[in-house]
């Protein structure tokens, strides 16, 4: 759980009493909906994000209930997200909810803001470090957060919501979704950084138990070293990720140390100047896979490269 969270227990036998409780919140979106993910709806506990973040953690609420978490891709091309945002969180006013926080970016706390609180994971939500919106609501025995980003083609919607009851999501067909860009050995190109996405670079190997980068030829530092030179603007955030195993404060670290090797390498090795290469550590808070399986574990062991604000 992030820091800064308070345990809260919903009354939710007082919930089911309150007929405007039993009601969901039912999304209806501003612009066409080209793809959704949804997680099962299960009886779990929230952190429900009520203020930016601070140097001390996140402040958040611990919510009880039936969470339920999806995310939209929408046709939006040359909307603000402001205007994706707005119907979402006047609706929410107009069903009785009260709003806790209402932020941009910046003023959310950025990085930190966006690895502290729950997300879903690339393809089905996409965030632009420098460009989403947060919102937080409550009503009652219920709560909802909205998130608000885009990439250079879509906007993409995540809303999580607890409740007392089975959440129904708004009439959708979803459709595929492109699958996250990686780089393995040999093949795959930058074009996912171009439009502002986060590109996986599969085909690094690290010491076991260790941050150190196993010495050999990386395809895809050699790439992203070339992307970087072709636009002496270009910087990149390196993000380092674990699966579950361990504490959460030890996986942090170790995500953080493998992403400043991949870093020191870039420096070292294709002469990237220091000043646009930043690196992070994100642990387990970003999965892509389940991390009940090896082969989930496997997939969420990873560094990405994060194009940067310019």
């Amino acid at each position: 759980m992030p820091s800064g969270v308070t345990p809260l227990r919903f009354l939710l036998a007082l919930a089911w009493l309150s007929p405007a409780a039993a009601q969901a919140f039912e999304p209806r979106f501003a612009f066409p909906v080209l793809g959704a993910e949804a997680r099962p709806a299960v009886y779990d506990s929230y952190a429900l994000p009520t203020a930016p973040w601070r140097p001390d953690g996140l402040p958040a609420v611990a919510v009880e209930g039936q969470v339920d978490r999806r995310a939209w891709r929408l046709d939006a091309p040359g909307a603000s997200l402001l205007e994706v945002m707005a119907p979402l969180r006047d609706q929410l006013v107009a069903g009785g909810y009260e709003v806790l926080l209402d932020c941009e970016a910046r003023a959310c706390g950025g990085f930190d803001f966006r690895f502290n609180t729950e997300v879903l994971p690339e393809p089905g939500m996409h965030v632009d470090l420098n460009e989403f919106r947060f919102v937080s609501a409550r009503r009652g025995g219920a709560a909802v957060s909205l998130m608000v980003s885009r990439s250079a083609s879509a906007a993409f919607v995540q809303i999580i919501t607890v409740g007392p009851v089975a959440l129904r999501a708004p009439d959708v067909t979803p459709v595929p979704l492109t699958p996250v860009p990686q780089i393995a050995a040999g093949g795959g190109g930058a074009e996912p950084l171009d439009e502002g996405l986060p590109l996986a670079l599969e085909d690094l190997v690290f010491d076991s138990g260790s941050a150190a980068l196993a010495a050999g030829d990386y395809p895809s530092l050699a790439l992203i070293a070339g992307w970087l030179r072709a636009d002496a603007s270009r910087r990149l955030i390196l993000v380092g990720h674990t699966d579950l195993s361990g504490a959460m404060e030890a996986n942090i670290a170790l995500s953080k140390r493998r992403a400043a090797a991949v870093r020191e390498a870039l420096i070292r090795d294709h002469g990237i100047a220091p000043g646009r290469l930043s690196a992070e550590g994100a642990g387990p808070l970003a999965p892509r896979a389940s991390n009940a399986t090896e082969e989930g574990r496997q997939k969420n062991r990873r560094v990405e490269a994060v194009p940067a604000p310019t």
